[in-house]
């Protein structure tokens, strides 16, 4: 792509209404737009990420056995009046009347939905078992919509559902979304931990979290510097004996045992093979998509800007042009790295080194290629790697040999 034809527009200041390092990251390098506190639109760059993450989510997904399905965000609120959910999350939940008085919601997620639509397919237990999940909207009305991404009023979650004839196949279930999240949050370029968690208004038995830590967290975990592990309570170590040290946490990732918690409300029941009408258990695990990209923000940055890991970065390569004289030879080089598979943002506007020069650093894709003076005389291009500052020439040849293929 060519940087004066596309829609991006960095700022040269940083942006007043920012509220921590990736708000105020994403903002000044035209990632998102901000409509209203906790509200958001997802320019280009933003959704070129947001995409790759979803790529990464759907493969692991699919591989673990997932059904992607797609819910519709409008909800009876009749549905949740089931489960008493309305009461339990009154607070956060958009609710209004249709013109012909129906009570309806925005979805702040959708176990009742899900619920009810194996209900009405799921009969017998040779239906079972499978997992659906869905990356969607969400709407919550936060009472302190906050840190850009971090909590807003709308964001994009990955949520999955299992449904199981016993126990013993939810625990099956479970194992499996707990690799898949591993899997996951690593190819996203996450360092994270994971966590024993309390339910809360998902309600269920067993639950965990994965976290990643960051100076903004609003969870709290409990640090050994001795032996690295993380614990829930504040104290000593149990296994070293070294006091702990908390540490402050973003969640970026919720698993569930729900077991018959829904599936008994709303009568959603299977026969199994003696013909005994059984409920279905059921487990949920949810992915903070917006939240994971804030994440990488908040942790994947420097003075200078953002520091994307290239498996979820806008483009792969930034290409500077310093001369239109360049042009010709910058298309070629931009078309011999895109038939590796590559993504190529040519920066070919008029305007000044130094504003080049920030814009890529400021946006953080993976690779920095300077295409200048050194290309005319001696037909060299320079190499930067975004994350590790390392700088290396080489002629185009050589470059295409050297940066990876995709």
């Amino acid at each position: 792509m060519l940087f004066s034809e596309s829609f991006i527009f960095t700022l040269r200041q940083d942006p007043k209404t920012a509220e921590c390092r990736s708000h105020q990251l994403l903002l000044k390098a035209g990632f998102i737009h901000m409509v209203s506190s906790g509200i958001y639109s997802y320019l280009p760059l933003a959704w070129r990420v947001l995409s790759n993450v979803n790529n990464i989510i759907r493969k692991h997904m699919n591989s673990s056995g997932g059904q992607e399905i797609l819910m519709s965000a409008l909800q009876p609120l009749e549905m949740w009046q089931k489960t008493g959910r309305d009461k339990d999350l009154a607070e956060i939940m958009f609710t209004f009347k249709d013109r012909k008085q129906r009570q309806l919601c925005l979805g702040p997620t959708h176990e009742e939905a899900v619920t009810d639509i194996a209900k009405r397919f799921v009969s017998s237990y040779k239906q079972l078992p499978f997992i659906l999940y869905q990356i969607q909207t969400k709407f919550r009305d936060e009472p302190r919509a906050r840190f850009g991404l971090m909590r807003s009023c709308e964001f994009l979650m990955k949520d999955a559902y299992s449904f199981d004839i016993d126990q013993k196949g939810l625990d099956a279930s479970y194992e499996k979304m707990f690799s898949a999240y591993k899997a996951i949050f690593k190819e996203c370029g996450l360092d994270f931990v994971i966590s024993e968690a309390d339910p809360g208004a998902m309600g269920g038995t067993i639950s965990h979290e994965f976290m990643v830590g960051a100076d903004i967290g609003e969870d709290l975990l409990f640090c050994c510097q001795g032996c690295g592990k993380f614990f829930k309570d504040k104290g000593s170590c149990p296994d070293c004996g070294r006091l702990l040290e908390d540490k402050k946490m973003i969640e970026v990732g919720h698993i569930f045992k729900l077991g018959t918690k829904y599936s008994l409300v709303q009568e959603a029941y299977y026969l199994d093979n003696k013909g005994i009408r059984k409920p279905i258990v059921m487990g949920c695990y949810g992915i903070g998509i917006s939240r994971v990209i804030s994440a990488v923000a908040e942790v994947s940055s420097d003075e200078k800007g953002l520091i994307w890991p290239s498996s979820i970065s806008p483009f792969d390569v930034s290409l500077i042009m310093l001369d239109e004289s360049l042009r010709a030879g910058a298309l070629d080089l931009k078309d011999k790295l895109e038939c590796k598979g590559l993504s190529v943002l040519v920066d070919d506007r008029n305007e000044s080194a130094g504003v080049k020069f920030k814009d890529a650093y400021l946006i953080g894709n993976p690779y920095i290629v300077i295409m200048g003076k050194k290309y005319i005389s001696e037909c060299t291009v320079d190499l930067e790697n975004r994350k590790t500052g390392e700088k290396k020439s080489f002629q185009p040849e050589e470059l295409l040999r050297f940066i990876p293929d995709k």
